[in-house]
């Protein structure tokens, strides 16, 4: 797999190139032709905490992971991990949603573990009616039910939007026109 490592902050060392290339060499197994595929490597240093975003862009999906803690090798570990979980527990999603066009990319041979192989399913579904309402309001109804998103009718923008909240404790907006 190459590797475009890119530093916000930070000066790329020799040290911290060797060991995001080792690390990134894992997940060399979980595709058929790894030397077609760029990794991108994001570091980036916030005070104390040391962030590292990895996105792997193949032709029908993209694998992203990011992990924050403040030792950046401690990072890495982890962020890998996160790549390699996320593979193994959508390999059979990704099986059937290409069915007998199987990912190309990826090499499906590896064994799943009982505990990955528990698919989620919908449990559950809500209708409700949206009521006009602007962004300030939105993220009120969202506090007050202790959502992570809210769905709504945007009055100002006359559209259906989004409103989530992001890590960094501030808020964003989609709207779908």
């Amino acid at each position: 797999m190459k590797l475009n490592i890119r530093g916000d902050k930070v000066e790329i060392t020799e040290a911290i190139k060797n060991q995001v290339t080792e690390k990134l060499k894992k997940l060399d197994n979980y595709f058929e032709n790894p030397e077609e595929i760029t990794a991108n490597v994001l570091i980036r240093i916030n005070g104390t905490s040391q962030k590292i975003e990895v996105t792997v862009p193949t032709k029908r999906f993209t694998l992203r992971a990011e992990e924050s803690t403040e030792d950046l090798y401690a990072a890495i570990n982890l962020v890998i991990d996160k790549l390699e979980r996320q593979i193994r527990k959508n390999k059979t999603r990704l099986n059937r949603k290409f069915k007998n066009n199987i990912v190309s990319e990826m090499n499906m041979t590896f064994e799943i573990t009982d505990e990955e192989a528990t698919e989620k399913k919908i449990m559950r579904r809500k209708d409700f009616e949206m009521k006009p309402m602007d962004e300030e309001e939105a993220i009120l109804q969202m506090e007050l039910l202790g959502h992570d998103f809210f769905i709504f009718k945007n009055e100002s923008e006359e559209c259906t939007s989004v409103v989530y909240k992001r890590k960094n404790d501030t808020y964003g907006i989609i709207n779908v026109k």
